[in-house]
């Protein structure tokens, strides 16, 4: 399958219902790199991305929400007391016709 439009406009809503939230943001520069941690807060919400505020710097950051379902980017939302992550829609990965008929013939 793949990434749905109302996938994201669902995600979208959750996070501009959340703007002005403390978030954690952990993403990998790199193959090699470990990942960072950042903490930022919500500023706005665009069609295809959002942006954040962190606080150890003077700065501004966007990202995009399909990052957020590719596991590029993991967001965890302060909700007062611990950070947990932002739940996103499992996506459904679709099998090879071959692998589908070879587990149906098994199944049979």
């Amino acid at each position: 399958m793949g990434i749905y439009r109302s996938d994201i406009a669902d995600l979208r809503k959750n996070i501009k219902e959340n703007i002005g939230q403390k978030i954690i943001i952990k993403e990998s520069p790199g193959k090699r790199s470990k990942p960072q941690e950042k903490s930022a807060i919500i500023e706005n919400v665009y069609n295809s991305y959002f942006r954040v505020k962190f606080e150890d710097v003077d700065r501004v950051g966007s990202y995009n929400y399909t990052d957020l379902f590719t596991r590029s980017v993991e967001v965890s939302m302060y909700n007062g007391a611990t950070y947990e992550p932002l739940v996103q829609p499992q996506l459904e990965i679709k099998k090879p016709k071959a692998q589908e008929a070879i587990t149906t013939a098994q199944n049979s």
